[in-house]
């Protein structure tokens, strides 16, 4: 699965380099909690949430099912 959450993450990436920021993956735990890392002007912008939640999170729910949440590390 973590092979797929990062093919999914390079089709963000490009929109939050885009506004100077980007995505790490952390981890992925066994009940389908990915946790990444927002880098750049992403890790203090005051939208990071909603970026993650309604951006990211989504992303990786349409594409991949087994993905339960999204959380920020």
């Amino acid at each position: 699965m973590r092979e797929k959450i990062e093919e999914a993450l390079e089709i963000i990436r490009p929109a939050l380099q885009a506004d100077g920021g980007d995505i790490e993956l952390v981890d992925v735990t066994d009940d389908g909690v990915v946790k990444v890392r927002l880098k750049g002007a992403c890790g203090c912008c005051p939208m990071s949430t909603v970026t993650l939640k309604q951006g990211v999170e989504r992303t990786l729910k349409d594409r991949i099912p087994e993905v339960k949440s999204v959380e920020s590390v």
